[in-house]
């Protein structure tokens, strides 16, 4: 489907796949950039200053449920279908999704559409800064698609609660990969939102979100499965996917789902919510 080898991920698609289809209108593409303040990159800039044709921005704040107190927050099937539906988007589409590095901040999204009942969903190896660099058109007209209905489909089963994440936790029910960086993780870095303690949940293990792609493009299967198994997951058992806030998470899921790993679900509130709170088991250090 993707032009790749059976070494690469099936739910990524290459610059020159996407190149070939644009102006296709059965292929819907979003730009969902999002970026830490310390990036100092606004994407709704760069979104209007060059974007791939046919492209529409897929705001991952506002596309979110605004009533959790939560940085973006899952929001409603309903809510998502509405939003995504205005953008002219079908759950039948092929819908290919890129962020500005690359497998970044376009594994939520790509997650979200998923879970929402979407069936043909991709991310843009090597993203928009991937794409500028070989050279690839761009533009800076904005897409006013015919809206369209999008049909809910929800997986409820791929999102983890707080309650079911507390359990999985105090049981070991499933194993726990954190995206967070290595110093976030052991404690030895603060987080970067104010009031949220440091460290991990007990069990967990670290697998930061960079370590899954190079140079913004989604590495091999075999490198993925090595990845994992370095960082001590065994990939024929549970796995709970978390971050600090949801989004980067969806780097390992879309990994794990990669190399034909069904069993893993997100973490939504992730360490936003377990990390805010005065009640929840915090560990330090490596392990």
């Amino acid at each position: 489907m993707n032009g790749h080898n059976d070494n690469k991920s099936s739910f990524v698609v290459s610059a020159e796949w996407l190149e070939q289809r644009l102006g296709d209108p059965a292929v819907k593409i979003l730009d969902a950039s999002w970026y830490l303040p310390a990036q100092n990159r606004d994407p709704r800039t760069e979104y209007r200053s060059a974007h791939i044709p046919g492209a529409i921005f897929f705001d991952q704040d506002a596309i979110a449920d605004q009533t959790s107190g939560l940085p973006h927050t899952l929001p409603s099937p309903e809510a998502f279908a509405g939003a995504v539906g205005a953008m002219g988007i079908g759950e039948d589409d092929t819908i290919v999704v890129y962020d500005g590095p690359g497998i970044f901040t376009a594994p939520r999204v790509w997650w979200m559409f998923r879970i929402m009942g979407a069936k043909n969903v991709f991310v843009l190896d090597g993203g928009m800064d991937g794409w500028k660099a070989e050279g690839r058109p761009t533009t800076t007209e904005v897409p006013t698609p015919a809206p369209r209905a999008f049909k809910p489909t929800f997986n409820r089963e791929a999102v983890t609660s707080f309650e079911r994440m507390r359990d999985i936790v105090e049981n070991r029910l499933a194993q726990v990969a954190d995206a967070r960086g290595a110093g976030r993780f052991t404690g030895e870095e603060p987080e970067p939102r104010a009031g949220i303690r440091s460290g991990h949940m007990p069990g967990a293990r670290s697998l930061p979100s960079g370590v899954f792609s190079e140079n913004g493009r989604l590495k091999s299967l075999d490198a993925l499965r090595r990845t994992f198994e370095e960082a001590g997951i065994d990939l024929t058992k549970p796995v709970v996917t978390t971050c600090g806030s949801g989004v980067t998470a969806a780097i390992i899921t879309l990994a794990l789902q990669s190399l034909g790993h069904t069993a893993n679900t997100l973490y939504d509130g992730s360490w936003s919510e377990w990390g805010g709170r005065p009640d929840t088991p915090v560990a330090t250090g490596k392990e």
